[in-house]
């Protein structure tokens, strides 16, 4: 590459770039979309333009940002990725590093995901920034994400502080250019000092460590005044903007002569700088995606503004949607006549509900569930989608681990009065499984824990796991038995059922569901995507098929339904059908049978 050379990057793959051009030495993290790609993208970076990189996937956030901060320590400059409810997890550990500050730059990469496109909630990682009191850059596009990338760490040393990087799906996943720099900012690590003053925070030593944090981030702010990251782009009328991130670019489509303040340091805010920009404008409108953070600092600060109606604080801007909000408030855009913030489809096409994959190894669980009639808490991962019809197999789905405490809590309140199962998938059980399961053993809990094995996170893109053999370096690791764990533990009943026999699986739930206190049910089966399980295509012989839609309650995709004779008869597609069985096992007729072999 040269410094000429761009190239079309998504915003993942660009801020790792930027990780790698200033040396990152160490890069942990637990995968979560839209973050996933991040980790995986420096290794590849590492791998094609060279310099020493580790990196691994953590059992859950909190770790990995511990792993992260210990780098760090060492002289290894380190960033840790995550999305942004993972920041809840290593919310422990991140507010006390930034009282300790780093040695080496320490990065936080959190991506948030308006309108939930695979998250439960759709929760700002910009208060976490004012909270803690570290500061915050937020790329706009793949060229910022890169030059941020780089930027972070620099700003991590000259202020001794942990930086966030707030990333959001659209940025995360869009692609634009990229000017290539060439080089690597190589840093040796020299170990890590024996300073227990600013690493080891006991009262006395951290009532001192606040004081200094208080001071780097006054520091930070008298920066923030002056770097270029935070520009005042003059423009046509009196109706000015604060924005950050995605949300420039948005309004830059709709409002391309408008006056702007855009911050790429959207914690803390440039005070002088907003004062300076509001001068001189009739109005000061902020545009924010979710929270009212910048708008409500910008209030506290006595600065005339205004924001959207309330109704934007839920979801994703777009142009369109934007360009509809401020034509509420009066402010026209050269695209207001045409936008429009419907979600529905410009064309006739046709619908395609979130399902479990065709051969998937939980849609027989949840099928056989669903007949057992008992409450099933549940967890993040694939089989949230038990929930949906025709399967409608699964209660709860809070956060990750909170399946199998869920399950406890109702087993306690109710006096073990109301059977309840506990789903939660291998990933999600190494991450935050393993606590739950234990605590439940320990204070006595019962109900029956699924801990449905399909040896990869499935939902993020198939990455490893302690469960799965191999680590992110593709180095051979040991596989944890989960079973074993469960004995160890302490639990009494564990069973280990397969995914594909639906009479094994009904008579072990069924088992464990009659035994007293606590049991653990492992449902083994390969995930079909990661693993590319392929078996017979399965056929309907119509000569035989009563129409009666048992099938049909599988909810498999390869199951298509033809409505005819006022019944729902069956029709499987070949080019899904993974040959699984299962809908072969519900039949009563046996009207589906292996009808070809795969070449």
């Amino acid at each position: 590459m040269s410094d000429t050379d761009r190239l079309l990057l998504s915003g993942n793959e660009a801020v790792a770039l930027g990780a790698w051009q200033a040396g990152c030495r160490l890069a942990s993290a637990y995968p979560g979309t839209p973050s996933s790609e991040i980790v995986p993208a420096l290794l590849r970076w590492a791998d094609k333009l060279g310099g020493h990189v580790y990196a691994e996937w953590s059992v859950n956030e909190k770790i990995a940002l511990e792993v992260a901060s210990g780098a760090s320590m060492a002289g290894a400059r380190a960033m840790v990725t995550m999305k942004h409810v993972g920041l809840n997890v290593a919310a422990d550990p991140f507010f006390t590093l930034a009282y300790t500050g780093v040695e080496a730059g320490l990065v936080v990469l959190v991506a948030d995901d308006p309108h939930m496109h695979s998250s439960q909630n759709e929760q700002d990682t910009r208060i976490y920034a004012r909270h803690a009191g570290v500061p915050m850059l937020e790329p706009a596009d793949s060229q910022e994400a890169c030059d941020f990338g780089r930027l972070a760490f620099e700003l991590s040393e000259r202020f001794d502080t942990p930086v966030l990087i707030r990333m959001t799906t659209r940025v995360s996943h869009s692609q634009s250019t990229v000017r290539a720099m060439v080089g690597r900012q190589e840093r040796e690590p020299g170990g890590a000092p024996l300073n227990p003053q600013k690493y080891t925070m006991i009262p006395a030593y951290a009532r001192a460590r606040h004081r200094l944090q208080l001071d780097r981030l006054a520091e930070v702010t008298a920066w923030a005044e002056e770097t270029t990251i935070n520009r005042i782009e003059t423009g046509e009328g009196k109706v000015g903007f604060l924005t950050a991130g995605i949300a420039y670019e948005y309004l830059r489509e709709i409002l391309p002569q408008a006056p702007v303040l855009k911050l790429g340091l959207s914690y803390p805010l440039p005070v002088e700088k907003l004062r300076r920009f509001r001068e001189g404008l009739d109005r000061l409108i902020v545009i924010e995606e979710l929270e009212p953070f910048l708008y409500e600092q910008v209030r506290a600060l006595g600065v005339e503004a205004e924001r959207l109606p309330d109704a934007y604080r839920l979801g994703e801007l777009t142009p369109a949607r934007l360009a509809v909000g401020l034509r509420e408030i009066g402010v026209e855009s050269e695209t207001a006549e045409e936008a429009t913030c419907t979600e529905e489809p410009t064309e006739d096409l046709p619908p395609r509900p979130p399902v479990l994959c065709p051969g998937c190894p939980h849609r027989g669980v949840f099928y056989t569930l669903s007949k057992l009639k008992t409450l099933v808490t549940g967890d993040i991962g694939c089989y949230t989608l038990g929930t949906l019809e025709p399967l409608r197999a699964l209660h709860t789905c809070l956060c990750m681990g909170a399946g199998l405490s869920q399950a406890h809590g109702v087993s306690k309140a109710t006096e073990g009065g109301q059977k309840v199962v506990a789903v939660i998938g291998d990933s999600t059980f190494t991450h935050t499984g393993i606590p739950a399961l234990l605590n439940a053993v320990y204070n006595r809990g019962s109900f029956v824990a699924v801990i449905l094995n399909n040896r990869t996170t499935a939902m993020t893109g198939g990455q490893e796991h302690p469960g799965t053999g191999r680590n992110l370096m593709g180095q051979e690791a040991p596989s944890l038995d989960f079973a074993r764990l469960a004995e160890a533990l302490g639990v009494e009943l564990v069973l280990k059922l397969p995914a594909e026999d639906l009479s094994s699986l009904e008579a072990g739930l069924k088992q464990a569901l009659a035994q007293e206190g606590l049991s653990v049910v492992i449902v083994e089966g390969p995930c079909v995507l990661q693993y590319r399980v392929r078996g017979d295509v399965f056929g309907v012989d119509g000569e035989i098929c009563a129409g009666c839609g048992m099938c049909l309650r599988l909810g498999c995709p390869a199951l298509v339904a033809e409505e005819h004779d006022d019944r729902q008869w069956p029709r499987v597609d070949e080019t899904l059908c993974t040959g699984c069985g299962l809908c072969a096992q519900v039949c009563p007729k046996k009207a589906l049978a292996p009808v070809s072999s795969r070449r």
